[in-house]
């Protein structure tokens, strides 16, 4: 839903992009509310029902891109390391939605091999193009005057060249809007599954008997998420998606380590106390990194002692006995990269600030307590009944064969 809501609102701002110079003078701005919340956006809730809407009907639209340079260049690093490092959390918001790659295994003729590839290979070519247009774009105009709502088309109108300015947005346009179609497809989708375990209320996995779409799980996400783009500005949900996507990233290096060094009835209990002591001096480190390197009284004799403590929690892992090899493919230089994932993804959550710490524990408070209230119970109930129709199934099946 946030990054839902995200998309319409920069979907917005290249709109209005087309329209005037000016790319937020069509938002109501609301003195009584907190700021990062008080510029309403009616434009962007109406775009996102509209492409959940196209969403739920099953139509697909095709999606193109196209780019122009021109050169010019500014000084870098203009707000220094802690800058650079705050921009580049932001920017995990990007490399997002990777994960339909995932689903599709089932449908590939070697999953094995072409799902890695699918993953490596996007990615790559993705981030090539991230920074191919950072670069174009810090070379046509100085980090100053770049319009933080709809960069691109606007710094053509600054260089006279409108042609391109409607080319770019249509562009971005149409990028966006296919973003919010695979986002209402692929999450509906997923919300679907968790409605079916009774984790939300089971009739939001209802599929609608002449379109053959989750219409009810759609509108769940569509709506909230609606709600959030009308009140929400693009740097607090950017902040908070990207606090998200790396702290997933961040259990997934976790889960990866404790997968090769970990194996239940089969790892020895000195080798998994020891496994468990590397892992939590890893982490640990890395949090001290992070504070340190985020911190106003940084010294580097801080910084240097936490990371030799990061490095011999790292090393100490590597001298212990792997639990699993993978047979075809598998992550290399194990643990050496995933606890630098470790330590690089805690660090740019540490890059974020303090609000955005305040509105992920928040969140994250309504949603356990849901769960603990909620979903523990209902889920027990539905794993219990299927257990017991399994029973009686087998019981059938029994005395038919006798």
């Amino acid at each position: 839903m946030v990054g839902a809501a995200g998309l319409a609102r920069s979907w917005f701002s290249y709109f209005a992009s087309m329209i005037s110079s000016n790319t937020v003078f069509l938002r109501i701005r609301v003195s009584n509310f907190a700021e990062g919340f008080n510029p309403l956006d009616p434009i962007a809730v109406v775009v996102l029902l509209i492409a959940d809407g196209i969403a739920v009907s099953g139509t697909s639209i095709l999606n193109w891109v196209t780019s122009a340079l021109i050169f010019k260049f500014g000084p870098l690093f203009p707000y220094g390391g802690r800058g650079f490092f705050k921009a580049a959390a932001v920017v995990y918001w990007s490399y997002t939605g990777f994960d339909t790659v995932a689903p599709m295994a089932e449908e590939t003729k070697n999953p094995t091999r072409d799902i890695p590839l699918g993953f490596i290979g996007s990615m790559s070519m993705i981030t090539i193009v991230y920074c191919l247009m950072a670069l174009v774009l810090c070379m046509m105009q100085k980090h100053s005057e770049i319009d933080p709502n709809a960069a691109y088309s606007v710094v053509f109108e600054s260089l006279g060249m409108r042609w391109a300015k409607y080319l770019v947005s249509v562009c971005a346009l149409k990028g966006m809007t296919t973003s919010m179609l695979i986002g209402g497809l692929g999450q509906a989708r997923y919300m679907t599954q968790i409605s079916r375990s009774h984790m939300i209320p089971p009739w939001f996995a209802l599929v609608h008997p002449r379109t053959g779409t989750p219409i009810n799980a759609t509108l769940l996400l569509a709506i909230p998420g609606a709600l959030i783009a009308l009140f929400s500005s693009l740097d607090v949900l950017s902040n908070i998606f990207s606090f998200c996507t790396l702290l997933i990233f961040t259990l997934i290096a976790v889960a990866l380590l404790v997968r090769r060094y970990y194996v239940k009835d089969t790892t020895v209990k000195d080798d998994l106390i020891k496994f468990q002591a590397c892992l939590f001096v890893v982490i640990g480190s890395s949090i001290l990194i992070t504070v340190l390197g985020n911190s106003s009284m940084t010294g580097w004799i801080g910084l240097a002692v936490a990371a030799s403590i990061w490095f011999l929690g790292t090393l100490g892992m590597g001298l212990l006995p792997k639990q699993r090899v993978p047979s075809v493919w598998g992550v290399a230089l194990v643990p050496w990269l995933p606890s630098l994932s470790i330590g690089k993804n805690l660090f740019l959550i540490g890059s974020l600030g303090w609000v955005a710490f305040w509105r992920f524990f928040v969140s994250s408070a309504v949603m356990l307590i849901y769960y603990l209230l909620v979903g523990v119970h209902a889920t027990y109930d539905v794993a219990h009944h299927n257990q017991q129709d399994n029973k009686t199934e087998e019981g059938i099946i029994n005395r038919g064969t006798g």
